[in-house]
């Protein structure tokens, strides 16, 4: 710390995380059908040059904003994808991967470590757990 600085103990907690989407009726669809998320509340800007739909699952305060901009005509540069959503599936995990997979959405497949990542319609990736 610099000189003179002074410590401040922030407690904070995490609310949403952003992604911005190409087809928002697309990506609501894929989030609500591969992880059971739902719409929880939307925003559009006064001038329609923006809509930000929140989806959420039934348990957790966090939410993924889901942004689209009505003047962004060419696909997202996600670069080399390292950072990503993860979320943990009750019930029966095989099952689930199964689904993913006749979905057609699962990107890559760890078995070793026991996970797999699912591809949303922009190419954003999502680490999908076991609840254990």
């Amino acid at each position: 710390m610099e000189s003179g600085a002074y410590y401040m103990r922030i407690k904070a907690k995490f609310d949403h995380f952003n992604i911005n989407v190409s087809d928002l009726s697309r990506s609501i669809a894929f989030y609500e059908k591969a992880l059971g998320l739902k719409e929880e509340s939307r925003k559009i800007a006064g001038d329609d040059s923006f809509i930000l739909v929140y989806m959420a699952d039934s348990t957790a305060a966090f939410r993924l904003e889901l942004t689209w901009l009505r003047d962004r005509k060419t696909p997202y540069e996600l670069g080399d994808n390292e950072s990503h959503l993860c979320l943990r599936l009750s019930g029966d995990y095989d099952a689930a991967r199964h689904f993913h997979k006749d979905m057609g959405c699962v990107c890559y497949e760890n078995k070793e470590m026991g996970l797999y990542f699912i591809e949303d319609p922009d190419g954003y990736w999502i680490e999908v757990l076991p609840e254990k």
